[in-house]
C-alpha cells in the first residue's frame, strides 16, 4: 500500500479514532516501561540503553486517565500492555485491575519475555487479564544466551506453564527467527508449543533495533519460514477470519492446533491496520515506524480537560499514513527503538 504522506481531507465529526483511509483505530498498545531484563541482540547492544528519566514515565494515575479516555471516548476495545518488559513495572497487579475496572471493560493483553511471570500469573488472571503472549526464539538454552544474552531460558518455560494453568487463554509464543542462529528450530519450536497447548506466532525480524543494524539480507522471510515448517508438517489455510489481526493463520496437519506467521516487512498488512500506541512518556503514535507522535504527557501536566486530550489523540490518528513504507526507497528507520515504543 503506498505511503501517502499528509491530508488536506477535513476531518469528519467522529468521536472513534478514524483516518483518512477508512480504518479505525480499536486496538491500542501501551508500553510500561523502556526497561528490560535481557538484551536481545536484534533489540539492543550489550550493555543497554539510556532509560527514560523516572520523571518522564507516566505515573499510574496519569496512565489510566489516558485509558479512561480513550475506552469512554474513542472507542478502544482492547488494550495491549508492552514494554520493554511490562514485568518491571512496580505494582502491576493493581494497574491490570483498574484497567479491567474500565466501562466499557476492554480486552486486555500483555506481550512479555516472561521472566518472573511463574509467581505472578495467577494473581494476574484474578486481577483481569484475559490472555497473554510470551516471547520465545528458541528451546535451546546455548542458543537462548546467544539471542538474549542472559541465561534465563528456564525462567520463561516457567512463565508460560504457569500462564497456562492460571487459564490465561490462549497462551501465545512469538518467535523471531535469525538467520545462521536459529531458523533450524522453526519446525522443533512448533512441536514445542503444539505438544504444550501453546499458540505460536512467528514474526519477521523488523527494523526496530536500536543499533540500527537490521537488514534485510539477513531477514528469515515469511515464505522462508512457510517452507521451513512445512518439511515436518502439513499446513493449510485456517478457515477462520484474519480480519485486522497481523498474524496468517495455518491449520498444522489438519488441526486444531495452528501457526501464525506474521509477514510485517515481505507481506505488510497496513490496510487491515486497527492499532494505535502510547509510550511509557506518554506519545500517542500512529504506527509502529512512524517518526512522528503527539506528546499527551504535556497535556496531561498542563491542565487539558479530557476531549482536549482526545481531541490530540483523534488527531494523530486522522494524520496517519496509507503504510509503514518499509519497503519503500525512502523508508527511514524509526529514531526510537522497539524497546521505547512497545511492542
Amino acid at each position: 500500500m503506498p505511503g501517502t504522506r499528509g491530508t488536506t481531507q477535513p476531518r469528519p465529526d467522529n468521536p472513534a479514532l478514524v483516518d483518512t483511509f477508512g480504518r479505525v483505530a480499536t486496538d491500542l498498545r501501551v508500553s510500561l516501561t523502556d526497561r528490560c531484563n535481557l538484551r536481545c541482540t536484534y533489540c539492543m547492544p550489550a550493555e543497554g540503553l539510556p532509560w527514560l528519566p523516572g520523571d518522564d514515565v507516566l505515573t499510574d494515575s496519569e496512565l489510566l486517565r489516558l485509558l479512561r479516555i480513550a475506552v469512554e471516548r474513542l472507542g478502544i476495545t482492547d488494550i495491549r500492555l508492552t514494554g520493554g518488559e511490562p514485568l518491571l513495572r512496580p505494582g502491576l497487579e493493581h494497574l491490570v485491575a483498574e484497567i479491567t475496572a474500565l466501562r466499557p471493560r476492554p480486552r486486555l493483553s500483555m506481550t512479555t519475555n516472561g521472566i518472573g511471570l511463574a509467581k505472578r500469573a495467577r494473581a494476574f488472571a484474578e486481577a483481569g487479564l484475559d490472555r497473554i503472549n510470551i516471547s520465545l526464539d528458541t528451546v535451546d538454552p546455548e542458543t537462548f544466551v546467544r539471542i538474549t544474552r542472559r541465561d534465563r531460558l528456564s525462567h520463561v518455560l516457567d512463565g508460560l506453564a504457569a500462564a497456562r494453568d492460571a487459564g490465561l487463554d490462549p497462551v501465545k509464543v512469538n518467535a523471531v527467527l535469525l538467520r545462521g542462529i536459529n531458523e533450524h528450530e522453526a519446525a522443533p519450536l512448533l512441536r514445542f508449543c503444539l505438544d504444550h497447548g501453546y499458540h505460536l506466532r512467528f514474526i519477521e525480524q523488523m527494523p526496530l533495533d536500536a543499533q540500527h543494524g537490521w537488514n534485510r539480507a539477513d531477514m528469515v522471510t515469511a515464505e522462508e519460514i512457510f517452507s521451513l515448517l512445512s518439511k515436518e508438517f502439513t499446513l493449510s489455510p485456517s478457515p477462520e477470519a484474519r480480519g485486522g489481526a497481523p498474524a496468517e493463520r495455518w491449520l498444522v496437519d489438519g488441526g486444531p492446533g495452528d501457526v501464525g506467521i506474521i509477514a510485517s516487512v515481505t507481506r505488510p498488512f497496513c490496510a487491515a491496520c486497527e492499532r494505535t500506541r502510547l509510550t511509557a512518556d506518554g506519545a500517542v503514535r500512529s504506527c509502529l515506524f512512524s517518526n512522528d507522535e503527539t506528546d499527551l504527557r504535556a497535556l496531561l501536566r498542563g491542565g487539558a480537560d479530557d476531549e482536549e486530550i482526545a481531541q490530540a489523540w483523534r488527531t494523530t490518528m486522522w494524520g496517519k499514513l496509507a503504510g509503514h513504507e518499509i519497503n519503500d526507497a525512502g523508508f527511514a528507520q524509526p529514531i526510537r527503538p522497539m524497546s521505547a515504543i512497545g511492542g
